[in-house]
């Protein structure tokens, strides 16, 4: 669902998107590299600066619909699999514990006491006419986000990280299942997301984090 337009909340997504995919782009590279593989680095993927990892089309999704996706970091899986198996694993499932990270310490400042809760969601529901973000809105925004981005990518389907996390631990049927829908993957995404079927998946456990990490 397209989010209704106000600056406030406009710029709290851009500091979502200029941080939380660097981020996000950023772990997978440097435990790629980590892990003895070149490619992210020789890519100039080895950093933190937005401009390297931000997909015009998934940025401009996250700013309107509050998802959306950064560009691949490129990895070698033979490089990878000859210093560990689990090694392809730990690059992807790098990305959505760095989601996890941020989402726990933005989180800090409501569990002690330091910003209110029903400021932020006061201003998110009133659509404040503030031109900048308040700090508990944007602190809000950072962590629904982040575990957004999270669960989302922990989806077992091709090209999210999901997947490549799943074909480590699931038995091999299941990776031949897996193996055989990878072609149509952006496809089903597509389809879930545009059917609506995204929300049911994703709002219960990210409902379910946001009062955890919160109250």
């Amino acid at each position: 669902m397209l989010m209704n337009f106000d600056l406030s909340t406009l710029l709290a997504h851009l500091f979502v998107l200029l941080t939380a995919f660097s981020v996000h782009e950023f772990a997978h590279a440097w435990t790629a590299n980590y892990f003895g593989d070149p490619t992210p680095r020789m890519n100039g993927r080895l950093t933190l600066n937005p401009l390297a990892h931000l997909d015009p089309i998934g940025s401009l999704l996250l700013l309107v619909a509050g998802f959306g996706w950064a560009k691949p970091v490129p990895v070698n899986p033979y490089a990878l699999q000859r210093k560990s198996s689990s090694a392809m694993m730990l690059v992807a499932l790098a990305g959505p514990l760095s989601n996890l990270a941020m989402a726990l310490v933005a989180a800090i400042p409501f569990r002690m006491g330091w910003v209110s809760l029903e400021e932020a969601i006061f201003a998110i529901q009133t659509r404040s006419s503030h031109l900048l973000p308040t700090l508990p809105q944007l602190l809000y925004v950072f962590i629904q986000i982040n575990l957004l981005l999270m669960l989302f990518n922990l989806l077992p389907i091709a090209p999210l990280d999901g997947e490549k996390i799943a074909e480590y631990f699931f038995p091999p049927r299941w990776v031949q299942f897996l193996d055989a829908i990878r072609p149509y993957g952006p496809i089903i995404l597509m389809a879930i997301v545009f059917l609506g079927v995204l929300g049911y998946i994703i709002s219960p456990p990210l409902w379910f984090l946001m009062r955890v990490l919160i109250g």
